[in-house]
């Protein structure tokens, strides 16, 4: 890699670089007695760790603190590691391993399993936004922003593709984190996630070839790729299951396992070429052989599905930070200085078009295809962030000399700065739809129009909120009395879910819990008991506490029983006029404290006989959230 540009080390930078490498009690003279490798991953890894506590404690995203690592051992700031070699093998380590981890996490029966709107969805939303970068870095270009760095199609084409897809890392942690992976706009951004790798699975196949399209090179490294799954397939159908039974009782050579299986299917792949001249004594014009990325992509895909996978998995997952480590410090190390201000403009540049693609492209669709305006906002918003399939693919661009490392660089910042804001757009993006939303109606994208006058209806029960207890609670009512689903009003903002909730019996209405305008709408102060099964980590803009408070304002006469998480929360609850509180663990330990008295008195066959009786089959209830 070039770093050229670089100046006379300055007073600050020696006095630095000295205190880095005395707190990691490495002289500079000791590179001959541990060598220059060890000591330059020592020096990444080390100062990844200190950047990513501080940046853990500042709410930012450790990953930019890995690339800011690699920025300061670099050449650009404290040269601490300045040998092309070591950081390319860095760089390259990090990249395989990476993406093994990656291909370990590709579920094609979840993939197969989703519903039209993350289809729809998941198959457009890539391509389109590719198209969408590269048009507006076409157009940045005209108007001099990036210059020569996006001037020509192979250059712009690489700028649609950073933006094309977000980051599985960040938003996957972020819904975690905040338990709310199993709402709506986790579930789609799950969804969409998953297809965003397979659509980066796709553009690492074709990439080798993009500077020459034609067909023989294209077809030959498709045929490579498809023989190498195969051979992979059946050594992971017939082999690999055997020998990782003889280890499966010892965790570190269940790792050691599944890396050697990695680097198995990588050697393979990068072998055909000369297997083939060995066997035939000819020279191929074309090229089968695959490379390291898409070898380890293919490894951990081919052994994702398979019974002992989640064992794999787990134990991989313990390293994958380090995997993850190394990639990223690499990609700091690899970035050179700055030539003037083009590269930093371009970066910001690129974050605006990220931004503006998940507004222009992805919100409309994910509205167009069924799912509402706020939930179709909120994911948009969440997944305002470029991939580190981005980062894999502009890495490989400047290994294959298709763009230059200063638009990589350019990448790689814009990377860095769509990190830093993804956790205040995570929490705000709640607030920012009720921003727009006024500006969303006046395009066309309006909340859901009522299908029946609610006003002049009369509830026995309403269901604030619809999620799993929810759920199966209007799945037991409409099963053993029909009469009170069709007196039962649902309100909640999934209209996804709204025709299935109707076909249980029940009334729905389109509604915030926060919005005490569209409550009283919808019918709550007509209603006899209400219910609030949604727990407050759940609940936006308002809590079962405001939200009791709310409904006894304007419903002094009904029953209204509520969710609460703590056991604090239960008392002001109560204050606030519930007539009763439940709360899950309590609930959940009553049915469990059934089941083992049925186990110490030696009938839990006969408890489990009788609940099955009387609930049906846990795999045999079709409710509206499965």
């Amino acid at each position: 890699m070039n770093f050229g540009g670089i100046g006379v080390i300055s007073v600050w930078r020696k006095l630095a670089a000295a205190a880095v490498l005395a707190a990691v009690a490495v002289p500079a003279q000791a590179a001959g007695e541990m060598g220059p490798l060890i000591q330059d991953l020592g020096i990444g890894i080390f100062l990844s760790g200190i950047l990513a506590m501080i940046f853990t404690r500042i709410k930012v995203p450790a990953i930019a603190g890995f690339v800011l690592a690699g920025v300061l051992a670099g050449p650009l700031a404290l040269g601490l590691v300045t040998d092309a070699s070591n950081i390319e093998t860095i760089s390259q380590l990090g990249f395989v391993l990476l993406l093994f981890v990656i291909g370990l996490e590709l579920n094609v029966s979840k993939i197969m399993a989703s519903g039209k709107t993350i289809a729809i969805a998941g198959v457009t939303v890539m391509p389109l936004t590719i198209l969408f970068g590269f048009v507006v870095a076409k157009l940045f270009a005209l108007v001099g922003i990036g210059g020569a760095l996006i001037a020509d199609n192979t250059a712009a084409l690489y700028v649609g593709a950073a933006v094309g897809a977000a980051s599985t890392l960040l938003v996957v942690k972020l819904f975690v984190e905040t338990f709310e992976l199993d709402t709506v706009p986790g579930r789609l951004a799950l969804g969409l996630l998953i297809f965003e790798d397979l659509w980066a699975s796709a553009i690492l196949l074709i990439q080798p070839n993009l500077d020459n399209p034609e067909l023989a090179p294209i077809a030959a490294s498709f045929g490579g790729i498809f023989l190498l799954l195969a051979i992979a397939l059946l050594l992971a159908r017939f082999v690999v299951p055997v020998l990782f039974r003889w280890i499966a009782k010892l965790p570190e050579l269940v790792v050691l396992g599944a890396i050697s299986w990695c680097f198995a299917v990588v050697f393979i792949g990068a072998s055909f070429d000369a297997l083939y001249e060995l066997i035939t004594h000819q020279h191929l014009d074309v090229h089968f052989s695959v490379g390291p990325g898409m070898g380890a992509l293919i490894a951990g895909a081919t052994i994702a599905s398979f019974p002992y996978a989640t064992e794999i998995v787990t134990k991989v997952g313990m390293v994958k930070d380090f995997f993850i480590t190394l990639f990223f410090v690499g990609l700091g190390m690899s970035i050179p200085a700055p030539d003037g201000w083009a590269v930093p403009i371009l970066a910001l540049a690129i974050v605006i078009m990220t931004l503006a693609a998940r507004l222009i492209v992805l919100l409309p669709i994910l509205y167009f295809t069924g799912t509402d305006q706020r939930n179709a906002t909120v994911t948009s918003i969440r997944m305002s962030q470029i991939s580190e399939f981005g980062l894999i693919i502009a890495f490989l661009g400047v290994s294959l000399g298709h763009i230059s490392q200063e638009l990589s660089s350019a990448i790689i910042f814009a990377f860095v700065i769509t990190a830093v804001i993804t956790t205040p757009l995570f929490r705000a993006s709640y607030a920012i739809h009720g921003w727009l939303s006024p500006w969303l109606a006046r395009v066309g994208m309006r909340e859901p129009e009522k299908t029946e006058e609610e006003e002049e209806h009369r509830y026995r029960l309403a269901l604030l909120g619809f999620h799993r207890i929810a759920s199966s609670l209007l799945h037991d009512i409409a099963r053993r009395d029909p009469e009170l689903a069709k007196q039962t009003l649902v309100v909640d903002f999934n209209v996804g879910l709204h025709d299935s909730i109707r076909a249980l019996g029940a009334h729905v209405h389109y509604g915030d819990l926060s919005n005490e305008e569209t409550l009283l709408h919808s019918g709550i102060d007509k209603a006899e008991i209400l219910i609030s099964t949604v727990p407050d980590d759940l609940m936006r803009g308002v809590d079962n506490q405001g939200l009791v408070a709310l409904v006894r304002r304007n419903n002094p006469t009904a029953t209204i029983i509520a969710n609460a998480v703590t056991f604090e929360g239960c008392k002001a609850i109560y204050e606030a006029g519930a007539d009763y509180v439940f709360m899950q663990r309590v609930e959940s330990a009553r049915g469990l404290n059934e089941a083992l008295k049925a186990a110490l008195n030696g009938s839990l066959k006969d408890f489990r006989d009788a609940r099955t009786l009387e609930d049906g089959k846990p795999e045999t209830r079709d409710e509206v959230l499965p």
